[in-house]
């Protein structure tokens, strides 16, 4: 899943960075109002982890823009202005969160996982396809009961899957959920992830089918075919 983080202090944002990577998700930042401005009208994030006092742009009017667009992204404000006009002037212009600085950084993956948990799958944290089951929050991914041994990369390309089943996903879309803008991905990462995923579903009856020059399907089960 892909975070935004928008910070202007460069220790700071290298720290959140590092950490969220650890927990695999794929995290861009930009370093003022501005480029967070322009970055969220092209592109798309599971969450925005957004500074208040920025250059160019403080986070109010990049959160305004931003739900000026319509979009509903989850927007988490980790910011110093402690104060209360602040908190809600924060949330009252769409905020999701409001977490003040100095923070304690098990909190703030908590509550990242929280946000994207709702956000992806409407509040619950498991997907259920068929015999396979993934808990988003937990990380973890059970096949017939059973756990299933995946990679970080593997769960982060099953979810992807999961959340789009029965809908074509195409590499390049694959690649953005899972990777930073600085990280490189080999040209035959995503294949080699796919075919590892086949390989462990594909006994149990799950099948990734792979379209031609478009992509990747996770066919529907059986039973909720029509």
């Amino acid at each position: 899943m892909r975070i935004l983080i928008v910070e202007d202090d460069p220790v700071l944002a290298d720290g959140l960075m590092r950490s969220l990577r650890a927990s695999d998700y794929a995290v861009d930042c930009a370093a003022d109002g501005g480029e967070a401005d322009h970055v969220l009208a092209s592109q798309n994030y599971d969450l925005v982890i957004l500074d208040i006092g920025l250059p160019k742009l403080d986070g109010y009017e990049v959160l305004r823009r931003l739900r000026r667009r319509g979009s509903k992204t989850p927007v988490l404000f980790l910011t110093a202005r402690d104060g209360l006009d602040d908190r809600v002037r924060g949330l009252d212009l769409g905020g999701d969160d409001y977490l003040t600085k100095p923070f304690d950084l098990p909190e703030l993956e908590a509550r990242v996982r929280a946000h994207i948990r709702r956000g992806q799958s409407g509040g619950g944290s498991l997907l259920v396809h068929g015999a396979l089951t993934l808990d988003t929050a937990g990380r973890r991914a059970t096949l017939n009961g059973e756990p299933l041994e995946l990679s970080a990369r593997e769960l982060g390309v099953l979810e992807v899957l999961m959340l789009r089943s029965g809908r074509v996903v195409n590499k390049d879309q694959l690649a953005e959920q899972l990777y930073g803008w600085d990280e490189e991905v080999g040209a035959n990462a995503i294949e080699v992830y796919v075919h590892r995923l086949r390989r462990k579903l594909e006994p149990a009856g799950v099948a990734i089918r792979t379209i031609r020059g478009l992509g990747y399907l996770l066919e529907k089960p059986a039973h909720a075919a029509g």
